[in-house]
């Protein structure tokens, strides 16, 4: 047995009792890359590969306590956030964050989810805004995602372009935008923007709707900062990572949407391993 303490990565977003997205995604990918994951629940979703059903928010000073007992016990490389569905929730995160200051904070704003179900209240914006995003190492929308907090439309490459600019501006270290939603028939890209480099990461547009993508993305990144990968290095590494989950992309459920494979590498049977 190893007495070594590794650098943990913790995730603080929602459950989804599919498997396919949240907390269940966010540990498959740290155990992938090799963190011991944590984990400290937001919210539980009755969610399948068909929707969410109804959601439970449990209370915010439970949520605080599982915050404190991760942090008071490992060594935390990286926190991501992703399913805060309310103010309350919000706040107390990141009164935890502020205490505790840890190294690098993934943010992933998850407001909507792909079957459309709402995820994220109207009155938790304004509270993500003011007190997420100023604590946050990088910044992970979608471009939905990115429309909500900038309160404009993001129709193409161009807009997409100058929303990385907006988008750095309220407050985060950095931002990656990512492009799945934007029209097109050629590569798919994810944007860059750090204030001092722009890069592109392009990779093959897949025709399939890939469940937990997001939530995927932003905890590859966590888990490759608390390898010891800097921020530009763990962002393009995490969106290669997501690229070849989709390739190994399986339908465990009656829905159309497909699940991803987080341990395509060790199983060495798709581009990349």
């Amino acid at each position: 047995m190893s007495t070594h303490r590794p650098v943990c990565a913790l995730t603080i977003a929602g459950s989804d009792s599919g498997g396919g997205a949240g907390i269940q995604a966010d540990l498959k990918t740290f155990a992938a890359h090799g963190v011991h994951g944590l984990s400290a629940l937001a919210a539980l979703t009755a969610q399948n590969t068909r929707g969410v059903t109804a959601v439970h928010v449990p209370p915010a000073r439970f949520l605080r306590a599982q915050i404190d007992a991760c942090f008071a016990d490992f060594q935390i490389g990286a926190v991501k956030l992703g399913m805060l569905a309310n103010a309350r929730i919000i706040n107390a995160v990141a009164d935890a964050l502020e205490a505790h200051r840890p190294a690098a904070v993934v943010l992933d704003p998850v407001m909507v989810a792909t079957s459309g179900a709402k995820l994220l209240e109207d009155a938790a914006l304004d509270a993500l805004r003011r007190r997420l995003l100023p604590l946050a190492t990088v910044l992970t929308p979608n471009i939905p995602e990115a429309e909500l907090l900038l309160g404009h439309p993001v129709p193409d490459d161009e807009a997409a372009e100058a929303a990385l600019v907006e988008l750095l501006a309220l407050g985060g270290g950095a931002v990656l935008l990512k492009g799945g939603h934007l029209p097109g028939t050629g590569a798919m890209v994810d944007r860059f923007d750090d204030g001092e480099a722009l890069l592109e990461f392009e990779h093959p547009r897949l025709d399939l709707e890939g469940h937990g993508t997001g939530c995927t993305l932003a905890s590859a990144i966590a888990a490759n900062l608390c390898r010891g990968l800097d921020l530009r290095e763990a962002c393009a590494s995490a969106t290669d990572y997501v690229h070849g989950a989709l390739l190994g992309a399986y339908r465990p459920g009656k829905g159309g949407a497909c699940v991803l494979d987080h341990f395509w590498r060790r199983r060495g049977d798709l581009p990349g391993a």
